[in-house]
């Protein structure tokens, strides 16, 4: 057996530099998350127009919310 380090610490220099940056990506994600949720709520039910007009809504939520 080896005894090379698993999981976060095989990873310490890069995981220490993401928690050291001042900048995150996690709104990005956020938004790809729902989308990939609409899109498996709606896979062969609907249009691209009702997936548009859903997600233009969601959006239009968002706004109003914050």
């Amino acid at each position: 057996m080896d005894a090379e380090p698993h999981g976060i610490a095989a990873d310490r220099t890069t995981v220490a530099a993401a928690i050291g940056e001042p900048w995150s990506n996690s709104q990005t994600e956020g938004q790809i998350t729902k989308l990939k949720l609409l899109r498996r709520q709606m896979h062969g039910h609907g249009s691209l127009d009702l997936l548009r007009a859903r997600l233009l809504g969601a959006a239009n939520l968002n706004l109003h919310e914050n």
